[in-house]
């Protein structure tokens, strides 16, 4: 290895471009941040050690006539390099050089000057820089650039370097993702980091940080040779930064394992078509992961839900799925054919206590050894159908995340997935990726998540099963669905099947495990009844868009339920928790040792509309009914008659006393049992599961 160069020597009569393997540009702020401070940090002459540039030279034969880079290559000026290790970096650099000319170009006085016309220093000018690092124009024919960095034409961020980075003219349509997010806010952060050096600096300041970076930024240069592994050497070095994702290890697996084949198993044109298969999977998934830019989603999860879906669950913890499917599944060892002799070397006896023997330990000792003939198990159209199904089930993915964001759904099936999403869909999301996958009938999609919602709220919210309950059973269902082994009548038995245990021989609701989960909530710690469930929110919000159906105006939506770091802030106890002296007349009847029977009861919680009512608080019942004004006669929070239609219903009452709750509470408890398909056992479960009547046995 050489002595470490600048990149103004690197960037010599070289063409740089990140290859289909390698994953987009992943930096974000805490990596710009550090780029930015060990560049503007840098003193004196000193120079900043950036890391080993990994090359794999890219033949000139492997250049076509038709490549933007042929007339380069051509006259054997420029060579061509894929970027093994180390493109964060290299992306980085150029895309603050691009950050860089903008800024200079848009400084007063340029803005009507050609780059040439520019000068950064007394004998540099912006074309200069453009040439040296960014692009070269082809002075005859189309005269089109060619990009001295870049992605290659397959990598799904492409067209977006191109345009949305170097701002060439004539942008196609881009699909945005999470990568090129990362791309647009490191241009936009060095842009707004170079305007303020240059407020405190001016042009002294860019001069300097210029000279820094193209001078004093040093890399060493590894040039891979061609006998050398590339997609090898990719898995196992070090990547300074952000890890690899398992989806980003398994894409360079894939494309790897099409160059083992020989051409006797697979035609150079099957070869480059199974490679464009994989690049078009990726480019999908990573555009549906990255989709809602705000809030990616992760690489890892999907893949590991696809996994279940595709090939098999296991209960085992961490990483298993990339195990399988990269030491498994996908390895090299499943498509080389090799005869290789396969040895049971001779093993000592460990001397172990007796209880840790083993029965089935049975090994005599011996050395065997057999000669097995291994043979490409993996067959081409393996890897294409995986890659398929992933490409296919992305969409799916994002939209079980976001339905509010999907265009092909219907508005039945986007308000199921709305709340299945509410209530936590769990376990069941590889599920639901399965059947949107595989099932065409969006009524049968809506009637299942509609049975697995029920089976949720039933189960996990009142029975207060286990979260990993039945778990196996509807992971391995999501399998069987996808190769057609299970139809959706039968996973909708499934579920009705493992609810049975919530009911009675009668078919009622078995209230008993309810009723024990809200004893202790009502009997221990804060006392906090409902409040301390953790299907209020859910079921407060399905009671309020059951108002919302009878009215035209929505007053609430789950999202601001979800704004403040106290989810519980935007659910209101009318009676409340320490009542002033107004509401123990209200209550003279109860005993103050049973108030948290009735502030914690569900008749007395309230949704709010907005979380200002917080300071509502211990207001009168009057109060809390009307608006807050100020002197000034402006309202400074809103009451219960223009809130959320729960509270307008709460409003039209007259007082609030121990009879209301009741009242309520029962009506919530009727709502419950419309909503969820089910009937308690009789009117005094009822009762019961408000803990009203404790405090009525006590007084009387």
């Amino acid at each position: 290895m050489d002595e470490p160069k600048s990149l103004d020597s690197l960037f010599k009569e070289k063409i740089f471009r990140i290859p289909d393997y390698q994953r987009g540009y992943a930096w974000q702020k805490s990596q710009l941040k550090d780029f930015w401070e060990d560049l503007i940090n840098l003193s004196g002459d000193r120079s900043h050690y950036t890391g080993v540039l990994t090359l794999k030279e890219v033949s000139s034969k492997e250049v076509s006539e038709t490549d933007n880079e042929f007339w380069l290559v051509d006259d054997h000026s420029y060579r061509m390099y894929h970027i093994v290790d180390g493109q964060q970096r290299l992306t980085t650099f150029v895309v603050f050089l691009q950050a860089f000319i903008d800024f200079v170009k848009e400084l007063d006085g340029n803005a009507d000057k050609a780059d040439q016309e520019i000068y950064i220093t007394d004998s540099l000018s912006l074309e200069a820089v453009i040439n040296r690092y960014l692009f070269k124009t082809k002075p005859t024919g189309d005269q089109y650039r060619t990009y001295k960095f870049g992605y290659t034409v397959d990598n799904p961020s492409y067209e977006y370097l191109r345009h949305k980075i170097f701002n060439e003219d004539g942008s196609p349509s881009i699909e945005e993702t999470f990568y090129t997010l990362n791309l647009r806010n490191a241009k936009f952060y060095f842009y707004e980091q170079l305007k303020e050096l240059h407020a405190e600096s001016g042009m002294d300041g860019l001069q300097e940080i210029y000279k820094k970076l193209t001078k004093r930024f040093l890399f060493n240069e590894y040039v891979i040779k061609d006998e050398f592994d590339v997609f090898v050497a990719f898995e196992t070095m070090n990547n300074r930064g952000k890890r690899l994702s398992d989806l980003e290890l398994l894409k360079n697996r894939l494309i790897y394992l099409t160059t083992l084949y020989s051409d006797d198993e697979m035609k150079p044109a099957d070869r480059r078509s199974l490679r464009d298969a994989i690049n078009a999977a990726w480019k999908e998934v990573y555009f549906q992961l990255g989709r809602n830019d705000k809030r990616p989603l992760n690489d890892d999860d999907f893949l590991k839900a696809h996994w279940i879906m595709y090939f098999q669950y296991s209960r085992k913890k961490g990483n298993d799925y990339i195990k399988f499917l990269l030491d498994e599944q996908f390895s090299p060892q499943k498509v080389h054919k090799k005869v290789e002799r396969e040895v049971v070397l001779e093993m000592p006896e460990e001397q172990r206590t007796e209880f840790e023997i083993d029965e089935t330990d049975n090994d005599n000792g011996e050395a065997e050894e057999t000669v097995v003939e291994s043979r490409a198990l993996l067959q081409p159209v393996e890897i294409k159908n995986y890659v398929n199904s992933l490409k296919e089930s992305a969409v799916h993915w994002f939209n079980s995340h976001y339905p509010h964001l999907a265009t092909e759904l219907t508005d039945e099936e986007k308000n199921a997935l709305d709340r299945l999403n509410r209530i936590g869909m769990g376990y069941f999301r590889p599920l639901v990726m399965s059947v949107f996958k595989n099932e065409k009938d969006t009524s049968k999609r809506t009637d299942f998540l509609d049975h697995v919602e029920r089976f949720t709220f039933i189960v996990f919210r009142l029975s207060q099963a286990r979260s990993n309950y039945r778990d196996s059973e509807f992971y391995n269902a999501s399998r069987e669905f996808n190769k057609k082994e299970l139809t959706l009548q039968q996973i909708k038995e499934k579920l009705d099947t493992a609810t049975e245990y919530c009911f009675n021989d009668d078919g009622t609701f078995n209230s008993k495990y309810f009723y024990d989960y809200l004893y202790k909530r009502f009997n221990s710690g804060g006392k906090s009844g409902y409040y301390g469930w953790h299907g209020l929110r859910y079921f407060l919000y399905e009671y309020e868009l059951n108002l919302l159906s009878q009215s035209r105006q929505k007053k609430v939506s789950w999202e601001d339920l979800l704004k403040t770091p106290k989810d519980k802030v935007s659910i209101e106890h009318v009676f409340p928790q320490t009542p002033t002296d107004n509401w123990q007349k209200a209550f003279s009847g109860v005993d103050q040792q049973d108030y948290h029977l009735y502030s914690g009861s569900i008749g007395n919680l309230l949704l709010l509309s907005m979380s200002i009512n917080a300071s509502l608080q211990n207001d009168d019942f009057d109060d809390k009914k009307k608006p807050k004004l100020n002197d000034a006669g402006d309202k400074v929070r809103n009451g219960y008659s223009d809130g959320s239609h729960s509270e307008i219903a709460v409003s039209q009452k007259d007082h609030w006393r121990p009879e209301e709750i009741e009242e309520r509470g029962k009506t919530l408890l009727s709502f419950m049992e419309d909503r969820w398909g089910f009937k308690f056992k009789d009117e005094q479960t009822k009762t019961d599961l408000l803990f009203l009547n404790e405090s009525k046995t006590d007084g009387d």
